[in-house]
């Protein structure tokens, strides 16, 4: 009893309720709050069966930077919108016209050839302990290789559940197909009647939450544009060099590159297993291997230090901890798309952060530290 009554001392009690005051006595906190927690409450709730509109609305703001720079050019909006939902179109023909079925061909082909290079893993993994008898020991290898049978065991199940499930997912991307490219156009055209009946539904002074907006739609938006522009350039570039070197799969595994750029620091690691495995399963130990991951390893340090500061003219300023954290939190809520958003959602909770009203003394008063909180003696 003496111990609960001197953590939660009345002082201690004061600090947390005018802290508690100070902080939402602002009616634009309020406001602010109330909007974070509504959107991400209809996300989280809706956000599968608003799948269409959420994807319509991320790529109506991807586009509406090309509007905004023909309109800067004179060009009135509507016929800015339609040569650039035009360009839109044209673009998404060609990805499935012209490289899905690609991609899908040497997907088949590379799980057709899986095995096979399993069975190549596990004939050098035996040889092992014959090189090195006395790093490793031939249970050592027979240990490993169970496991890895049984992981791919496992691999094959559940690859086999999603091709059953492949006919809903075909039916469900027809309707994306149909529904999405509507959603754009209309967001794009009628963007300020949108938004002029969004702002209907808030109050008069809403300062702080256009506060927040501004800086986030600066950052947000280079960066998802700039991420877009990232993952083309690298998948052209990763692809071509793969083609030149007579790398199998190079599409598939240019694609996979770019993808990788999604996921800062962690991405370009894990995509290394892929290209790695492929290049040795093809050429074995030999130059050709060499040159590959020599090319690979230059594609990656131009994308960090030649690519990403030409594109991203805004930087980020989010410590690495910050986003591997913000991958972690976000991906594990919405997938692929938290993922996708992990830098720029940060990028909002940072912008909140700033803009949150502070606590402000009155003139002439200063709270010394040690008035705070005092110290209790090891009596009490």
């Amino acid at each position: 009893m003496p111990m609960i009554s001197g953590f939660i001392c009345p002082k201690r009690m004061k600090i947390i309720s005018d802290w508690f005051q100070n902080a939402f006595n602002d009616p634009q906190a309020v406001i602010l709050v109330m909007l974070l927690v509504v959107t991400t409450a209809v996300i989280l709730l809706m956000g599968q069966m608003l799948a269409p509109v959420l994807a319509g609305l991320v790529i109506a703001y991807l586009l509406e930077g090309l509007v905004f720079v023909l309109q800067r050019w004179g060009m009135p909006r509507l016929p800015a919108v339609m040569l650039v939902f035009t360009l839109f179109s044209a673009f998404v023909l060609f990805l499935l016209v012209g490289l899905m079925p690609l991609l899908s061909r040497q997907l088949i082909q590379m799980v057709q050839q899986f095995p096979v290079m399993l069975d190549k893993g596990y004939a050098l993994l035996e040889s092992l302990p014959q090189a090195y008898p006395k790093f490793i020991t031939e249970a050592q290898v027979l240990e490993l290789t169970n496991t890895l049978r049984d992981e791919f065991t496992g691999l094959t199940q559940k690859m086999l559940t999603w091709s059953l499930a492949s006919v809903v997912g075909v039916i469900t991307m027809v309707i994306y197909l149909i529904l999405v490219p509507l959603l754009v156009f209309f967001f794009l055209k009628d963007k300020d009647p949108i938004l002029t009946w969004f702002r209907d539904f808030l109050p008069a002074d809403f300062t702080l939450t256009q506060q927040v907006w501004r800086e986030v739609d600066v950052q947000m938006g280079n960066y998802v544009r700039g991420k877009f522009w990232e993952i083309i350039i690298v998948w052209g570039v990763s692809a071509i060099v793969f083609a030149a070197m007579d790398l199998q799969f190079a599409m598939l595994l240019g694609l996979m590159v770019g993808l990788s750029v999604i996921v800062p620091y962690v991405g370009a690691v894990v995509v290394t297993t892929p290209v790695a495995m492929v290049g040795f399963f093809q050429w074995g130990w030999g130059s050709e291997f060499m040159w590959l991951i020599v090319a690979y390893l230059v594609i990656q340090a131009l994308d960090g230090n030649v690519l990403v500061p030409l594109l991203f003219s805004e930087v980020v300023d989010l410590h690495p901890v910050a986003i591997i954290v913000a991958v972690l939190v976000f991906g594990g809520l919405w997938g692929f798309w938290g993922i996708f958003f992990a830098i720029p959602l940060a990028t909002v909770v940072q912008a909140v952060l700033k803009a949150w009203p502070r606590r402000r003394d009155p003139p002439g008063e200063t709270v010394r530290p040690e008035e705070e909180i005092p110290t209790r003696s090891p009596t009490q």
